[in-house]
């Protein structure tokens, strides 16, 4: 088995473990405070480019999800919700963006054939994001909580959601991408 085999059976271990125990609630950031800026770099439909969360925020409100690693079940299962969930998040002026661990090969292959080209998945290998928005799994620091946000255009941080269950996270996002779009109509 190749070492990324290795990563991903292990990964995939942790997550059905963890997925007993309930690591839901952590110190992740709330509703209120300001999202932490980013650059980095990621892949939609495979084609590797530099992700800036300040130039997505430009064009509207951003959805910011944390998975633990690309190919896994859950993670599987969580990123063909939110790419068949996209169009719906552009009728509010919305976009989506993944962010693990994982390196941007891996990513460059799960942006296709589990995000389905679209949207973006960004890599973190060094943890400076997820550390930034503390969306790392409690016992296992070296891999992203299943953590969502939903952030404003002026950077603000609307909605939080943490569960290590992928089921709600779509359709939780989306009703608070609604609930700030009627708040601000566009023009």
């Amino acid at each position: 088995m190749t070492l990324k085999g290795n990563r991903a059976l292990c990964a995939a271990a942790i997550c059905a473990t963890l997925s007993v125990v309930s690591l839901d609630a952590s110190a992740v950031l709330k509703a209120g405070e300001k999202a932490p800026d980013f650059t980095t770099q990621a892949s939609l439909g495979g084609n590797a480019y530099s992700y800036s969360l300040a130039d997505a925020l430009k064009h509207g409100p951003v959805v910011l999800y944390f998975y633990p690693a690309a190919f896994t079940k859950g993670c599987t299962i969580e990123a063909h919700e939110f790419a068949d969930a996209v169009d719906r998040y552009k009728q509010y002026g919305a976009t989506v963006i993944g962010v693990s661990y994982d390196d941007i090969d891996t990513l460059k292959k799960f942006s296709v054939s589990e995000c389905r080209s679209k949207f973006p998945v960004a890599a973190d290998p060094q943890r400076r994001i997820i550390d930034a928005y503390d969306a790392a799994l409690p016992l296992v620091r070296t891999m992203a909580n299943r953590v969502s946000y939903v952030i404003a255009p002026d950077g603000t941080i609307v909605y939080e959601y943490t569960s290590l269950s992928p089921d709600k996270h779509v359709q939780n996002t989306l009703n608070a991408v609604k609930a700030w779009a009627e708040q601000h109509p566009r023009r």
